[in-house]
C-alpha cells in the first residue's frame, strides 16, 4: 500500500452570523467573521503546502441557508485552489447544511465529491488504495443511526468512513446521528472521519475514531485553539494524528478567586498578570476575553455599583497585554465578606433586608420578570432571544443582581446623608 497523508475537517460554519457578540461588538463580530474565512483558507494553504492527498470535511461546511451566493463562491474559489493543486475534496452535509437548510448552491469543481444524503455512498482512490463511505443529512434533525447501513470495508483498501454526529451524547450538541464508538469499530474501517462536536477529541485508537473540532471559534462556549487533523497513513496503518492549528482568533474565559485581594489597584493587577498569559498562548491572534470574578470580598459593593468603569479599567488592562485582546464579558460572582448591616429607612425604621430575600424568591416576582424579559428577548436581533438566557443570565440570577444593586444604592444614599 502507498503511504500518504489527508487533512480531515469538520464545521466550518461559514457564513455564521455571530449573533453574540453582534449585539455586543458589531466590530469585533465582523473580524471574528472574517476570522472564520480565514480559517478555512489557512488549511487550504496547509493542504497545498503539505502536498496532502485529498481532505475529508465531515459535515457543517456552512452554517445554514445563505442570505446570497458570496458564501458559495467563497468556498468554490477555496476549493478551487485545491483542485488546481491535485488535492481533491470529500465531503458531506450535516444538521446545518442539510439538504433541507441550505437550498442554494454554486457547481464546485469536478474534484469535490459530495455523499449522497439519501443512502450511504463510497468513492474510491485507486492509486492510493483508499475507499471512503459516508452519508450526508437530508433534514437537520437526523435522528436515525446511519453508521449501521453503511458498507463493508473494501478488501485490500485503507477505509475511511465519514460521519456527522454526535456518538452517543456531548452535551451541548445535538445527538443527531446517534451510534457507539463501538458500533463504529465494528465496521472494519481503519479509520473514523468525525464531525460535529467542535471540541478536539481522540475518541478511540483502534481504530482512530477522531473529531478534528470545528477551524474556528465563534462564541465564548468554544475557548482554545481550533484546527483539523493531518493523519499520516504507512502500509495500509494510522501511523501519526497530527492536529493542526489554523484558526485566526479565540475566546477564553478567566476565572479569578479575589478572596485575598483589597484594594482595587490589587485587584486591576491580579487581573491584568491573569489577562498576560492568555495573550502569550493567542500567539497575536485575535482574542475575546470573558472574566468571572469570584469568591468573597469586602470590594463586592463597589465592584456592583462602579461595574461600567470596572469594565473599562479591565479593557484597559487588556490593550496593556495586546492590542486585539477584547473584554467579551464581565461577570461578578462575589460575594461579601461578612454580613451587611441591615439598611434601615431613617422615617419607618423598615429593615430592607428580609423584603429584598423574600422578593427575590417570590414566584409571582418571578413570573413578571420572566414576562418582561421574554417582552424584551422578542425584539432582539437574529434570534437572539431563542438562546436558553437572552440576557447573559437566568432569572434568579439576574433577580439577585438587581436586589444587590437596589442594597449598593441605599447604602450609599445612606452614607450621603451621614455626612
Amino acid at each position: 500500500m502507498a503511504s500518504f497523508t489527508f487533512l480531515h475537517a469538520a464545521d466550518l460554519h461559514l457564513g455564521s452570523p455571530l449573533q453574540g457578540l453582534s449585539v455586543k461588538d458589531p466590530e469585533i463580530a465582523a473580524r471574528f467573521a472574517e476570522a472564520i474565512r480565514r480559517a478555512f483558507q489557512n488549511l487550504v494553504a496547509q493542504a497545498i503546502e503539505r502536498k496532502v492527498a485529498f481532505l475529508v470535511i465531515a459535515g457543517d461546511i456552512y452554517d445554514g441557508e445563505w442570505p446570497d451566493n458570496n458564501v458559495g463562491l467563497f468556498f468554490n474559489r477555496e476549493v478551487a485552489r485545491l483542485d488546481r493543486a491535485g488535492i481533491p475534496v470529500f465531503l458531506l452535509k450535516g444538521n446545518h447544511d442539510a439538504d433541507s437548510v441550505v437550498t442554494k448552491s454554486i457547481a464546485l469543481p469536478g474534484s469535490v465529491r459530495a455523499f449522497d444524503t439519501a443512502k450511504p455512498e463510497s468513492f474510491r482512490i485507486d492509486h492510493l488504495k483508499v475507499a471512503l463511505h459516508g452519508q450526508g443529512f437530508r433534514e437537520r434533525a437526523e435522528r436515525n443511526n446511519l453508521a449501521l447501513a453503511y458498507p463493508p470495508p473494501v478488501p485490500g483498501q485503507f477505509n475511511i468512513g465519514v460521519l456527522h454526529t454526535a456518538l452517543t451524547g456531548r452535551p451541548p450538541h445535538a445527538s443527531y446521528a446517534p451510534c457507539s464508538a463501538e458500533e463504529l469499530a465494528a465496521r472494519g474501517y481503519d479509520y473514523w472521519a468525525l464531525g460535529h462536536v467542535h471540541d478536539f477529541e481522540i475518541v478511540a485508537e483502534d481504530p482512530p475514531i477522531v473529531f478534528p473540532g470545528n477551524l474556528q471559534a465563534r462564541s465564548i462556549r468554544e475557548t482554545g485553539e481550533k484546527g483539523a487533523v493531518l493523519v499520516t497513513v504507512e502500509d495500509g496503518q494510522v501511523t501519526n494524528k497530527e492536529r493542526l492549528l489554523v484558526d485566526e482568533a479565540r475566546f477564553a474565559e478567566i476565572a479569578l478567586d479575589i478572596g485575598g485581594i483589597e484594594t482595587m489597584a490589587q485587584l486591576l493587577t491580579a487581573v491584568e498578570e491573569r489577562i498576560s498569559t492568555h495573550a502569550e498562548t493567542a500567539k497575536d491572534r485575535l482574542l475575546a476575553l470573558r472574566l468571572r470574578l469570584t469568591g468573597t470580598s469586602p470590594l463586592r459593593r463597589r465592584l456592583i455599583a462602579d461595574r461600567a468603569n470596572l469594565v473599562d479599567d479591565v479593557q484597559a488592562a487588556c490593550h496593556r497585554c495586546h492590542p486585539d485582546i477584547w473584554l467579551e464579558k464581565l461577570d461578578l460572582r462575589v460575594s461579601e465578606s461578612a454580613t451587611p448591616a441591615q439598611t434601615v429607612n431613617p422615617d419607618q425604621k423598615l429593615d430592607i433586608e428580609p423584603l429584598l430575600q423574600a422578593l427575590v424568591r417570590d414566584p409571582e416576582i418571578l413570573d413578571q420578570a420572566q414576562g418582561i424579559v421574554a417582552e424584551i428577548a422578542a425584539k432582539l436581533p437574529g434570534g437572539l432571544g431563542a438562546e436558553a438566557a437572552p440576557l447573559g443570565a437566568d432569572m434568579p440570577a439576574l433577580l439577585a443582581e438587581a436586589a444587590d444593586l437596589l442594597r449598593v444604592r441605599l447604602a450609599t444614599e445612606e452614607d450621603a446623608d451621614a455626612l
